[in-house]
């Protein structure tokens, strides 16, 4: 795979040089601003911190963040649209939404300065990921309310690069556009990015002859297994990125593709916790929670970001912590028969497995009283064995996660693909 040499010091922000003492004086300076802002600003959190006796004073150091309460989505979409602001909408340059299928949406929004912060990080993220100035950056993540292409689309700019802003869907024509263009790197859901190795394929066209050196990969959980499919399909190196709207979007944290070994979080603008998803205690792994350090119109203290990982120290960045890739999400999670199953436990059993192909689903029923999960997974194109797949996989999922699944071999290109975040489970449950 080829890559250049790590960033030299000279390179790198200048709080990427600072040690973890210097970090944590910025982070407590910011903290305080924010707890006070938020307080000043927002009637939910001033009622929300005198309900539970605590006041922005309180914070003299990180520690104390400890003592506040928790936001939750559900608080965002009760104050829908604007009543999580801490400015007044005249100063609130750009706004972005959730897509509101599971309720009503979450409105974010954002001052001049937010978007400057959120085009630094990316750029930040997207240098951390191997991308220099003068690089070609195919962003297909999907441009609009979401928050994936435009804040990919604004990094890359601020880093220096050339953006083909292309967005999701139309697959042939990405492919074209890979080839004639020549990127550098892409940005896209990991799913996406299969449905795109297919089209090379149906195209005649070899993925790892294509130009593409880096992909930065986010939106959705995936696994070391997919990393090493995606890198040897491709010839590149996969990095992830992670975000989310309600905090800024992509760029809160991201790899560095030198060491691949966890996604550093940029803690100068973001403070990470975890804690229990069911206690709300502070633990080494579990929940991710994060409160915003810098954010002008709508700041968030001790968000509930339902995302399970843990923290660990910062390797090629040591100043700032890691987050091991997310495992799943608490509203992800099937429980089946008493089991916690996520669907990245699966992902990374079906690509251990002979002649299944990434494309698979979950689909959930319940004939009787019991629920029942099945595993619908494509074969890969000209593979024999589907019944020696079919049993291999029931068996290693029995196996390694401890419950009894079916599983069905479809043929090639039969399931659905996404060209946003997959939708890797089908409830068809009754009641």
């Amino acid at each position: 795979m080829r890559l250049g040499d790590p960033p030299s010091p000279d390179e790198l922000d200048a709080i990427e040089r600072a040690s973890r003492d210097e970090l944590m004086a910025l982070q407590l300076e910011r903290l305080q601003w924010t707890l006070h802002h938020a307080y000043q600003n927002v009637p939910f959190y001033r009622q929300k911190f005198d309900s539970h006796s605590v006041h922005p004073r309180d914070c003299k150091d990180l520690g104390d963040l400890a003592k506040f309460p928790f936001t939750t989505k559900e608080d965002l979409r009760e104050h829908y649209p604007y009543g999580m602001f801490a400015v007044p909408r005249e100063q609130v340059a750009r706004i972005h939404a959730s897509s509101g299928t599971t309720g009503r949406p979450t409105v974010v929004g954002y001052t001049r300065k937010d978007l400057d912060v959120w085009a630094d990080v990316m750029a930040r993220s997207i240098r951390a990921s191997g991308g220099r100035p003068g690089d070609v950056v195919h962003v297909a993540y999907g441009y609009g309310l979401f928050t994936g292409g435009l804040g990919a689309h604004y990094g890359a700019e601020r880093l220096g690069c050339t953006v083909v802003p292309v967005s999701g869907g139309m697959t042939p024509r990405q492919v074209r556009l890979i080839t004639d263009l020549r990127p550098d790197i892409i940005m896209v859901t990991p799913s996406y990015m299969l449905a795109l190795l297919d089209e090379f394929d149906a195209q005649g066209l070899d993925a790892r002859a294509s130009s593409l050196r880096i992909g930065i990969f986010g939106a959705e959980p995936w696994t070391e297994r997919m990393r090493a499919e995606l890198e040897e399909r491709f010839d590149l190196h996969a990095v992830d990125v992670y975000g989310l709207s309600e905090v800024m979007g992509p760029g809160v944290a991201n790899e560095c593709v030198e060491s691949k070994d966890g996604l550093h979080v940029w803690e100068d603008h973001f403070y990470p916790e975890t804690v229990d998803p069911f206690t709300g205690e502070p633990a080494d792994a579990g929940e991710l929670v994060f409160t915003t350090l810098t954010k002008e119109a709508m700041p968030v203290v001790r968000y509930r970001t339902r995302d399970l990982t843990r923290l660990l120290p910062g390797t090629a960045r040591p100043a700032f912590r890691r987050m091991e890739k997310v495992t799943g999400r608490t509203d992800d999670m099937i429980i089946l028969r008493g089991v916690n199953v996520f669907p990245t436990q699966i992902e990374e059993l079906v690509l251990r497995t002979p002649g299944l192909s990434p494309h698979f689903q979950l689909h959930l029923t319940r004939p009787a009283r019991l629920d029942v999960m099945t595993v619908k997974v494509e074969a890969r194109p000209g593979a024999a064995g589907r019944a020696e797949a079919a049993e291999a996989l029931r068996n290693a999922v029995k196996d390694t996660v401890g419950v009894r699944v079916e599983v069905e071999v479809v043929d090639p290109e039969t399931l659905e693909r996404s060209v946003g975040k997959l939708r890797r489970v089908i409830d068809k449950r009754r009641g």
